[in-house]
């Protein structure tokens, strides 16, 4: 751990991050697990407020985050735009300008394509206490770095050389995020893991997510691969991470109107059924290999039920370390040195 001075800080995107303060977040994490095991008080900030602003549904990263301000000795506020004169029309200015005067953080996950990340980023402008991003449209920086976590944990903190597959996966929804492909593919290169990442060719990513991740990938010595075969990416894999998202991108490029979106999106979708992670595939990876999901898995069209409950499966230790992340990133940024 080189770099301890983060208080105040925004967490948006990871490449805002150095990689020695990503160092810090995963060292942190993992104390702060080792203490939660060990059923140690970490009342790092005591009788601070969190606001978390949720415009989607969320399991995971809403009861994480809440749990985690219980257990470091703050409280988080459980906040949607119907609770809030965002309904009416409030501004992000505004909203981060007030609700900077009444605690110590804003989380806030916003996933509306070409929008969330925005709403974000105006908020961080004009708040005076730290942001936390908890998914967007762009990034979704809590899943993508307990993610990290949990691969050094199987793997080890020498990361150089492991391969991973982030493969793109049929599920009944057209409309899932980009942001934890997009956020795999930021994060993963810069800690020497060679990505591979697989989709039909109508799911691409965003062209800077993707710019930026080679330009990651060179600067650590990793590779980053984009093919559109399913089998050819999880041939050798140590880790695979087969999950769905929507054809967003393609739609947004196509010129698709607004109303077209949803049954041109579905009609693209239903082209590729066979992409689901089965037993078969996994046979393709490495003997050791691991599979991921951030989870909700649709299960039956993203992966069998044989795989997800299998050996082979650590999505609930992935899950898991949600709370011990965001809780690491909450009081480096909340609390910390002054």
């Amino acid at each position: 751990m080189t770099q301890t001075l983060l208080r105040g800080k925004d967490w948006i995107e990871t490449p805002d991050w150095t990689k020695e303060e990503l160092e810090t977040v995963l060292d942190c994490s993992s104390e702060l697990k080792r203490m939660f095991a060990l059923g140690m008080p970490h009342r790092l900030l005591q009788d601070k407020t969190l606001f978390m602003m949720f415009f989607e549904q969320s399991t995971r990263t809403r009861n994480s985050t809440e749990a985690g301000m219980t257990q470091l000795g703050g409280h988080a506020h459980d906040l949607t735009p119907d609770k809030m004169q965002i309904s009416h029309g409030e501004t992000p200015k505004d909203t981060g300008k007030v609700l900077s005067r009444y605690g110590h953080g804003i989380a806030i996950r916003n996933c509306f394509y070409g929008m969330g990340n925005k709403y974000i980023r105006e908020v961080a402008e004009h708040a005076t206490i730290p942001i936390v991003n908890l998914q967007c449209d762009v990034d979704h920086p809590c899943q993508a770095i307990a993610d990290l976590m949990t691969v050094r944990e199987k793997f080890g903190t020498n990361s150089k050389g492991l391969k991973m597959t982030v493969a793109w996966t049929y599920a009944p929804s057209y409309a899932r995020p980009l942001s934890v492909p997009q956020g795999l593919a930021w994060l993963m290169p810069r800690f020497g893991i060679d990505l591979t990442i697989a989709y039909p060719k109508e799911f691409y990513l965003m062209p800077h997510t993707m710019e930026a991740a080679r330009k990651f990938a060179a600067e650590s010595g990793s590779t980053v691969k984009v093919v559109h075969d399913m089998d050819e990416a999880f041939r050798g894999a140590d880790v695979v991470y087969p999950k769905s998202w929507g054809c967003h991108q393609y739609l947004f490029d196509q010129g698709v109107p607004e109303d077209q979106k949803k049954p041109q999106g579905m009609a693209l979708l239903n082209k590729y059924k066979d992409w689901i992670c089965d037993e078969r595939r996994m046979a393709l990876a490495a003997k050791h290999a691991v599979y991921m999901h951030p989870l909700p898995a649709d299960r039956g069209s993203e992966v069998t039920d044989a795989v997800i409950d299998g050996p082979q499966s650590i999505v609930f230790d992935e899950a898991e370390n949600r709370l011990h992340t965001v809780k690491a990133i909450m009081a480096l940024t909340m609390g910390g040195r002054p």
